[in-house]
């Protein structure tokens, strides 16, 4: 049974850091495609980040781009997604996620396989 089981957020200032993590069971993540994606309230999902199985490719979204990182430990299984200069504008449920193909149309969620359940990221101004 896949289980991806994100850890890390809470509540932090503007301009402040945060780093999220995402354990992974069930699936060697060197064979995945692993992203994160976010949902505000009101809001659709939207992709965040991805990292190709190496992890030697990453595409992100506009907005985060220049702030956020993305890495892997594939030894570990685990995903990171670690936030700088955070903006109250990234409040929101992070999503860990796992694609069997490459790191192509990451910006569709349906095309991702499995998800985690999500973490709160609240930045207050």
């Amino acid at each position: 049974q896949v289980q991806l089981v994100e850890s890390g957020g809470g509540l932090v200032q503007a301009g402040g850091s945060l780093r999220l993590s995402c354990a992974a069971s069930g699936l060697p993540i060197s064979r995945y495609t692993m992203g994160w994606f976010r949902q505000a309230p009101g809001k659709e999902r939207e992709f965040v980040a991805a990292s190709s199985g190496s992890g030697n490719s990453r595409l992100y979204a506009d907005s985060v781009k220049d702030r956020f990182t993305v890495s892997r430990d594939n030894a570990e299984n685990a995903v990171a997604l670690q936030m700088n200069s955070l903006k109250p504008e990234d409040t929101a449920v992070y999503y860990c996620a796992a694609k069997f193909t490459s790191l192509v149309n990451v910006a569709v969620f349906p095309n991702w396989d499995y998800w985690g359940r999500g973490t709160q990221v609240t930045v207050s101004s």
